[in-house]
């Protein structure tokens, strides 16, 4: 989320919303706009929000990487249902600060297998629901085979098969993911966010690289073959089998290296195990940011010299601005940011930053 007022739009720029409850259901906040609006507002509020707090020049900022389908791209819905006291069921999304569910029967910027399948997943909802249940959160998701899948009613529900799980496809490498693991909403973007961070990085033969956060594999497995060798740490364990499964199907085991384990707890481990080496990094984490410690060991790194460069990707940008500051202050700089429209017509927004050692801005 964007922490700015929303920008005045002249009336004549105004485009109808495709969805019939735009404005009540609140997931989306650019629905009535062109999309190249959109991407101008976005990127202007991006800039003004660094530069006002951290005094970033003006030339760091690359320009924002669009979705290639504004609408349609989400592989993935989070659905509150429920039995009234009625016994009416109730299907949709519970807008903030309502207590009471708004009902719908699509999507427009939910993948189309998914916004297709939401009158049918209402009815398998209410069949498999047990008689002792009122209500439930349901987690629905595709995958680049229009395969749709889904879970929320009792425990477990969320597991997969092996044999089940959902997939794209990036760069001719598969990458599997599964109903109960984190993976990025926007499947058609993340060719380019690859290309974006590979470009960053540079790895090369003599490149330890650190996929941090790294929940299925997403960028240790795309960009394994151009490091001499790979570093994923990940807590969550069914991401790490996943993982594990990724990267057994892809043949990417030899010089791939997996750490179930908090990057807060053993990155200060890990950095002294590869001391010496040319260390770059991509750190994912959660959206509110790098936990204290992990952040404490960062900001020691910009003096020792052990990270040579990483890149942080954040989906919410308040957390990015603390961290910054913290990090800047202790001897990062930032040398390009890139906002990337992973959340096409709704108010958030991913932000990809490159940090070598290099003093303060501050």
């Amino acid at each position: 989320m964007l922490p700015l007022a929303q920008p005045q739009i002249p009336t004549e720029n105004r485009v109808e919303p495709p969805c019939p409850v735009f404005g009540d259901c609140g997931g989306c906040a650019y629905q009535h706009l062109p999309y190249e609006d959109e991407l101008k507002i976005k990127q202007a509020q991006l800039q003004e929000l660094l530069q006002a707090n951290l005094g970033f020049e003006e030339a760091i900022f690359r320009p924002i990487v669009q979705s290639p389908h504004p609408y349609g791209y989400r592989h993935r819905l989070d659905l509150t249902f429920r039995k009234t006291r009625a016994g009416e069921f109730l299907m949709g999304f519970m807008p903030e600060g309502r207590k009471k569910v708004l009902e719908i029967n699509a999507c427009p910027i939910a993948m189309k297998p998914i916004s297709d399948y939401l009158p049918a997943l209402k009815q398998a909802a209410i069949a498999r629901l047990p008689h002792n249940y009122d209500n439930a959160n349901l987690v629905v998701r595709t995958g680049a085979d229009g395969r749709v899948m889904w879970g929320g009613i009792g425990r477990h529900s969320l597991r997969m098969r092996e044999e089940d799980y959902l997939w794209t496809e990036i760069e001719g490498k598969r990458i599997h993911f599964s109903l109960e693991t984190f993976f990025q909403a926007n499947l058609s973007i993340l060719p380019a966010l690859i290309k974006t961070v590979r470009e960053r990085l540079a790895l090369d033969a003599e490149t330890v690289f650190f996929d941090l956060y790294s929940g299925v594999g997403l960028f240790g497995l795309c960009l394994a073959g151009e490091a001499g060798h790979t570093v994923m740490m990940e807590d969550y364990p069914a991401s790490v089998k996943v993982a594990r499964y990724n990267a057994a199907r892809l043949g990417l085991e030899v010089n791939t290296e997996f750490l179930e384990a908090r990057v807060e707890d053993t990155l200060p481990s890990l950095l002294e195990k590869y001391r010496g080496r040319k260390i770059k990094a991509m750190i994912d984490p959660p959206r509110h940011g790098l936990k204290p410690e992990a952040l404490e060991t960062l900001k020691a790194c910009a003096q020792s010299g052990v990270l040579e460069k990483w890149l942080y990707l954040s989906c919410y940008p308040p957390a990015l601005v603390r961290d910054l500051k913290e990090l800047c202050a202790a001897g990062w700089r930032v040398v390009s940011v890139t906002p990337l429209d992973f959340f096409s017509r709704t108010k958030h927004l991913e932000t990809l930053v490159e940090l070598v050692p290099g003093g303060s801005i501050l």
